[in-house]
């Protein structure tokens, strides 16, 4: 890692072994992504909490190691002289987006050879982000052929900013991801039960560090409480570890790690003069488990990991190892950003036996008010039965202010006619 003082330093078990592998990350960007469903979780490691001083200071850089405060200028400049910079978010985030925006405008304007790699893409769409970024596409065109709604299904208001940033400057995007397919094989039969060949050319992923893989039995244990068949053997994080099946969930996160990886440290190579920065969920970013692991075993030395932190998550105590530095961020409450577009205010995938399953439910959103929750899974909207993520987009994005849309929903095997109420103000906070 990158010094800050030269380069900046561094339904049955089986049913819910593959809904979890189903969606591979999603369950880290559901649950641990979420600072609301860490409490679901097994309690995480703090550190030393920061003085009183410090957790008011927002917007301000701080070394989770020593709790010195950063200049602006001294993390920029360190990260100028990484090959590879390391941006975490929680998806859901606005916050967060806005932080990477301004990291990457300030980063810019000390070195204009960057790369930016996004964590949203798999790797099928690169001639599109081509495309976007030399200016050939409108906005609809781009969502639409990346096939957003399907693959990533978050608010695409919250990336916008970075796209237009992108393209406005004709900085190359990158694709990261890998198709949710692979990850999926490897989360039902583990790394060697896919042959070398459908391996999308993904090289073997180091072994996950003990510490990652206690962090991951927590995400485990967290995603087992949602799923209808909750009353697993396991209880404790101590019980996961000894589980058949969660070697393959450690299996499928490493492959998305090695993945992105292997991504950013091609074009690191292919373009050796840049930064190229990673836009991921900070499950992947921090305390150097996730990609950063991956990039030190692929022999890329120079990584600089950021991450924002919510004041109240910095006053509780922060891991010294949690990033090269942290930025202080004030959390909003409801993290969905203002706009004309109707929102639900789920993040869903693909359900295990058909429907769609509601990995997250935001606090304060429609789908809170309709009493829909984590786990459950949405079978029809409006008698349309669901079966891709884009299905329950389409039908939403077509709600006119103040109607009322039915759904049809799957809870712990029971059938529920719920009813989601869009306010006649579209500009109301949802």
């Amino acid at each position: 890692m990158v010094s800050l003082k030269k380069p900046m330093k561094r339904a049955n078990k089986a049913m819910f072994l593959a809904a979890v592998a189903g969606f591979g990350l999603m369950a880290l960007m559901g649950l641990v992504d979420n600072p609301g469903a860490r409490a679901d979780a097994e309690p995480q490691t703090t550190g030393t909490a920061l003085e009183p001083e410090l957790c008011r200071d927002v917007g301000r850089w701080i070394d989770p190691e020593t709790q010195n405060r950063l200049t602006n200028r001294d993390v920029l400049a360190g990260a100028a002289r990484s090959q590879v910079l390391l941006l975490g978010e929680t998806h859901t985030s606005k916050e967060d987006h806005l932080w990477q925006l301004q990291t990457l405008a300030g980063l810019y304007a000390l070195t204009p050879e960057l790369v930016i790699g996004f964590e949203a893409f798999p790797r099928s769409v690169q001639p599109v982000l081509d495309d976007w970024s030399a200016g050939k596409l409108s906005e609809d065109d781009f969502l639409r052929q990346t096939k957003w709604a399907e693959v990533w299904a978050y608010d695409a208001d919250l990336y916008m900013p970075l796209f237009e940033f992108a393209r406005q400057n004709r900085i190359p995007m990158i694709a990261l991801n890998v198709d949710r397919n692979l990850i999926s094989r490897v989360g039902r039969n583990g790394w060697d039960g896919v042959p070398e060949d459908a391996r999308e050319g993904i090289t073997t992923p180091a072994a996950a560090q003990p510490d990652y893989a206690r962090n991951l039995a927590s995400v485990y244990l967290a995603a087992a409480a949602h799923r209808r068949d909750a009353s697993e053997d396991a209880q404790t994080v101590e019980d996961v570890l000894e589980t058949d099946g969660f070697q393959n969930f450690v299996d499928a996160q490493l492959t998305w790690d090695r993945a992105m990886a292997e991504a950013l440290v091609q074009s690191a190579e292919a373009n050796p003069d840049a930064v190229v920065v990673g836009i991921a969920g900070r499950g992947h970013v921090e305390r150097g488990f996730g990609i950063p692991h991956q990039l030190t075993d692929l022999g890329i030395s120079t990584v600089t990991s950021l991450v924002p932190v919510d004041r109240e998550r910095a006053c509780a105590g922060l891991e010294p190892d949690l990033a090269d530095a942290v930025f202080l961020v004030e959390e909003r409450g409801n993290t969905l950003p203002v706009s004309n577009r109707p929102r639900l205010g789920v993040a869903i995938q693909p359900g295990p036996d058909g429907g769609l399953l509601l990995s997250e439910v935001v606090a304060g959103s429609i789908a809170e008010a309709a009493d829909l929750t984590a786990g459950d899974i949405v079978l029809s909207a409006a008698g349309a039965e669901l079966k891709t993520p884009s299905d329950l987009v389409e039908i939403i994005q077509r709600q006119a202010p103040g109607t009322w849309l039915p759904l049809d929903v799957d809870r712990n095997g029971e059938r529920l006619s719920l009813i989601a109420k869009f306010p006649s103000d579209r500009d109301s906070v949802q």
